[in-house]
């Protein structure tokens, strides 16, 4: 009883937050990029900003305690003087779950030796289809488990948060961001992995998975306390997971489509209100016509949208990267150069390593186990190999797409340009719709069909993760789950609607803490769990290159 009272108030404490009042926004959300990347949020008066105030510090404290400083400089590398003339010194902060993010990649990656690398032919082969058989358990297909992981993913990071990383960070940040993604690729393998050995299969045939059930289910049969501390990290990660996708993966998705669509049109204020609206109404529609069939029709959905936005996307990028070719050179030895730069006015070094990891950790979303809900669903009876096709997620997201965006923005010189040196505020789509349009005039109408589609691509793969959390907390109540799964959707519905039309931002400021704190529990429970991992690995590695795996096409 005391346990179905807490998870009551729970799930009723984190819906209250989410429709509490709220006021100015963080500057990090109009740019596409998350607002966990503010250094210094406003300091509101309402309950929830608050909050908002006391977890990003928690989240965000820097574990090098102010130990780490530069010389300021200003952007022309003229020193920043104190009132007294001395030399003004800047400190570097390293953010707390950036840390626990990046070592756990990198714990992972070495745990499982390699397997981003060694296995990564064998993982394009099972994205393929070469692998599929359709008797398996479960409900898509590898490729449509990734587009859906994919979806919710590729979006406004790829676009504007690259172009933020790189403004703030330099162009070095660029290929930190690929190196972190190179070891994303073994957290995303990990959870995804996960996700199929503890996934359950319900009454109805669809299935439930991800960290919420790995960190129960897995923990619990370590035995002894685990259970317990399973127990309660489960439960944290479906609240954080249902308060992260009815905010990040729902509002703030409406929000920018709205600011996107009327903005590129010229929408006059007199009927800005009446454009809001409208565009909530017919996004909400069309949301609602794919989540209600759940991950069949959502998957159906995704494996059509994604790799036509990314196809649409890329081949615009390559377009401006070609008409700048003789550039081309001198814009990727840059990024190698000033990823290890002693420019303070980015932080030196340590400044541009830690904006590029902090980008690529918010872009792909590696170690956050949000993928492993998607995944979960595919149909496979070897949960490794799920593994390997989820590990794709990061290099198709940050190897590929922000790759592009990245050298967008650096090839066209928009990232230096007087217009976003001197802009009061930095707005990260505006600085990737500038360097399109330097090419071609009309490209910025591109852009904007891209945000509207990763958008939309993002909510419907959002919902999933929300509902499954709401499945497994309903669960423990007579296994109410499945029965009142309609109501998170139709909720989720609604907030698209409340997204599009209003100033959220103490609300997205909680959703992204949601989303962000998810990366903890997640983390701690694989690391447990990581060598039963490897014995699977080692077993299905083993008959992979043993010749005794056959393909099925």
């Amino acid at each position: 009883m005391q346990l179905r009272a807490g998870l009551i108030w729970l799930v009723v404490a984190s819906l209250l937050a989410m429709t509490l009042p709220n006021s100015t926004a963080l500057a990090d959300d109009d740019q596409g990029s998350t607002a966990a990347e503010n250094t210094a949020p406003e300091k509101e008066t309402s309950l929830l900003a608050q909050f908002n105030d006391k977890m990003f510090g928690l989240l965000f404290f820097d574990v090098a305690f102010g130990a780490i400083h530069v010389d300021e400089i200003d952007r022309d590398g003229k020193p920043v003087l104190e009132p007294d003339g001395k030399q003004k010194q800047k400190t570097i902060a390293i953010p707390f779950l950036v840390t626990v993010l990046i070592l756990g990649a990198i714990f992972f990656t070495c745990w499982y030796r390699f397997i981003n690398v060694r296995g990564f032919k064998h993982a394009l082969d099972v994205v393929l289809g070469r692998y599929d058989n359709p008797n398996d358990e479960g409900e898509i297909s590898h490729f449509r488990a990734l587009t859906s992981a994919l979806s919710a993913t590729v979006g406004l990071g790829n676009i504007a948060g690259v172009a933020v990383a790189i403004v703030l960070g330099g162009p070095g940040a660029v290929l930190w961001m690929m190196i972190a993604a190179v070891f994303g690729m073994t957290a995303k393998f990990s959870s995804c992995t996960l996700s199929q050995m503890y996934r359950q299969v319900n009454a109805d045939g669809s299935i439930s998975g991800g960290p919420m059930y790995y960190l129960d289910i897995g923990l619990r049969k370590k035995g002894g306390l685990w259970g317990s501390i399973g127990k309660v990290l489960a439960i944290m990660y479906a609240i954080m997971v249902m308060g992260g996708a009815l905010g990040g993966g729902n509002m703030f998705q409406a929000n920018q489509t709205v600011e996107a669509l009327t903005s590129t049109f010229g929408v006059e204020d007199l009927s800005l209100d009446r454009a809001r609206w409208g565009i909530g109404l017919v996004m909400a529609g069309l949301v609602a016509v794919v989540i209600l069939g759940g991950i069949r029709r959502i998957g159906a959905a995704t494996s059509k949208i994604v790799p036509s936005m990314c196809c649409l996307y890329v081949l615009a990028a390559i377009f401006v990267i070609t008409s700048n070719i003789s550039q081309l050179p001198e814009a990727l030895a840059l990024m190698v150069k000033m990823a290890f730069t002693t420019n303070a006015f980015y932080g030196g070094a340590a400044g541009v390593l830690i904006k590029g990891v902090q980008r690529a950790a918010f872009s792909n979303e590696a170690g956050l186990g949000s993928a492993a809900i998607a995944h979960a669903a595919a149909k496979t009876d070897e949960p490794v190999r799920e593994g390997l096709v989820a590990m794709m997620g990061p290099f198709i997201d940050t190897i590929i797409i922000c790759l592009m965006t990245g050298l967008v923005v650096v090839i066209t010189g928009t990232w230096n340009s007087p217009e976003v040196v001197n802009a009061d505020s930095l707005q990260g789509v505006a600085v990737t719709a500038q360097a399109f349009g330097s090419v071609v005039s009309w490209f910025p109408l591109l852009l904007t069909l891209c945000v509207t589609l990763f958008a939309y691509s993002t909510m419907i793969s959002w919902c999933y993760y929300g509902e499954r959390g709401w499945i497994y907390l309903m669960d423990h109540f007579g296994g109410a789950g499945l029965r009142t799964v309609v109501v998170f959707r139709i909720i989720f519905v609604v907030f698209v609607v409340i997204g599009a039309v209003n100033n959220l931002t103490n609300v997205l400021a909680f959703s992204d803490i949601m989303i962000l704190s998810m990366a903890f529990p997640n983390i701690v429970g694989s690391i447990v769990l990581a060598p039963l991992v490897l014995e699977r690995l080692r077993d299905y590695w083993g008959r992979y290159t043993s010749g005794e795996m056959k393909a099925y096409k």
